[in-house]
């Protein structure tokens, strides 16, 4: 990605800032002490000092990728934004000649708030714009004064080009077959197929001892039945033989008289 965005600049400087037929050269060199006593041609030169995340680029969730068909095949995290700060200086053998320079580079990049052109790579398949900014103040926990210390160089007026490009590197997760039945609608109570088993077996338990009741009410009033009926046969046999004989209407047998009877009609007779 990063050798991307600097052949894009390269691009960018020669075509818009220096223009055809201009003989400088363009490099990404340490702007060292060494290396400026080594230079003999105009030179731009464009020191990549500084790589950070850009926090205020970053976005959540996941976004979708398709194939030809246009189905979901997967799914990845948005990419992530990463500055690229260069130190773009201008080396001649006069003062003028670089001031000039530098208003060309500064006229050039102000024209672009992203890097322009087709591209391919890596950034070309992120299909996202890649924003450049130019000449903003440097962050408090960096200053341009340090970074000539550091190169060990004279210090030189300078432009702080800051490129933010997008990094598609993610987790891939894939995605699951695509539905291919129609929607389907289903109606029915809410209740769970564990109530209405809980249900049932309640009615069944109630029915049952409903049907047990039934029986003993039923087997009571036989036994009531019964007992009535062997009263009664026993009151009819104590009834006809209260004095120790059968009844005359019972055995069938002609009734005889009673001799005491017959004996006061005698008595009457005499």
């Amino acid at each position: 990605m990063i050798h991307e965005v600097d052949d894009a600049l390269r691009e960018l400087v020669r075509a818009e800032a220096l223009g055809e037929g201009v003989d400088v050269d363009v490099v990404f060199d340490a702007p060292t002490r060494d290396w400026a006593a080594r230079r003999n041609t105009p030179t731009v030169n464009l020191y990549l000092y500084d790589i950070r995340e850009d926090l205020g680029r970053r976005s959540r969730g996941r976004r979708n990728l398709y194939d030809e068909e246009g189905r979901v095949t997967a799914r990845t995290l948005p990419p992530r934004y990463f500055k690229l700060s260069y130190l773009v200086s201008a080396w001649t053998q006069r003062p003028e000649d670089e001031h000039r320079l530098l208003a060309a580079l500064l006229t050039c990049f102000l024209r672009h708030e992203a890097l322009p052109g087709a591209r391919g790579g890596e950034l070309g398949s992120t299909g996202l714009p890649v924003p450049v900014t130019i000449g903003l103040p440097p962050p408090e926990d960096k200053a341009f004064t340090d970074v000539w210390s550091a190169l060990g160089g004279e210090l030189k007026p300078s432009l702080d080009v800051v490129v933010s490009a997008p990094v598609a590197a993610a987790p891939r997760y894939p995605a699951g077959q695509p539905v291919r039945d129609g929607l389907a609608v289903e109606l029915g109570d809410r209740e769970s197929e564990a109530e209405r088993r809980r249900a049932r077996e309640r009615e069944g338990g109630g029915q049952g001892q409903g049907q047990g009741q039934g029986e003993r009410e039923r087997g009571g009033e036989r036994e009531r039945d019964g007992g009535q009926g062997r009263e009664g046969a026993e009151g009819r046999d104590g009834g006809g033989g209260s004095d120790g004989e059968d009844s005359p209407a019972a055995s069938g047998a002609v009734p005889r008289p009673r001799r005491a009877r017959a004996h006061r009609h005698r008595n009457g007779d005499r």
